[in-house]
């Protein structure tokens, strides 16, 4: 795979290709999202739904609690859909502390509970607050565009996708069907450090959902 053909990017400009006949006004003109943010007259299909879900459970909250305060927002499957939504929340260096963002696929939980995330586990990493600033809305964005634009190699092992907010840091994690390590897993990871456009240097740490919950790093290792 070449590096062009997995620039997170390519969901926006590989969408802005297709002309749909039947969509044409009576001008003769074809409006995508990207002419004409409020009055475009063609859609692109993603190839999976995604659904957006917020929580600011506070510092005491308990895992019932916690459960209880994470709302489902709203379900996007097409390239006008997404940016329609992404325009119009509220930026992540403006969110309040403790809050999070997560961006599923439909029928997926963003909780180690559910069925598709059980056996699986997270890349995490985490940004000084106080030296990250507004570029978290970039690596947050730039993750999101490389999961609805299937550009991971293994898509399929792909999840979703979480931002936090906290006092003195923000962490963006990507889960993952999987938690064994091997060649597949240790990709995705690679590609990660990649579309976000992070130093080779920095690491990037796996966790096992089942380490998180048993408060352990026994299986966790790093790329």
């Amino acid at each position: 795979m070449t590096e062009q053909e997995t620039r997170p990017v390519d969901i926006v400009e590989q969408s802005t290709e297709p002309i749909v006949e039947e969509n044409k006004v009576d001008d003769n003109t074809v409006k995508t999202v990207f002419h004409d943010p409020q009055n475009y007259n063609v859609k692109h299909p993603l190839q999976n739904t995604w659904t957006l879900w917020f929580d600011n459970p506070g510092k005491k909250a308990n895992a019932a609690s916690w459960s209880q305060n994470l709302k489902e927002i709203v379900d996007v499957n097409t390239v006008e859909d997404f940016w329609g939504v992404h325009n119009n929340i509220v930026k992540v260096n403006h969110l309040e502390i403790s809050s999070n963002y997560h961006v599923f696929k439909k029928g997926i939980r963003p909780e180690w509970e559910d069925a598709a995330n059980a056996n699986g586990g997270k890349f995490s990493i985490q940004f000084p607050r106080n030296r990250t600033g507004e570029s978290i809305n970039d690596y947050w964005l730039n993750l999101i565009l490389a999961m609805l634009g299937e550009q991971f190699q293994y898509e399929d092992e792909i999840c979703g996708a979480v931002v936090s907010v906290r006092k003195v840091f923000y962490r963006v994690a990507l889960w993952i069907k999987s938690s064994e390590k091997n060649e597949k897993i240790e990709t995705i990871g690679r590609q990660l450090k990649e579309f976000l456009n992070l130093n080779a240097s920095l690491t990037v740490e796996f966790t096992p959902h089942g380490d998180s919950a048993a408060k352990t790093s026994e299986n966790r290792f790093t790329i």
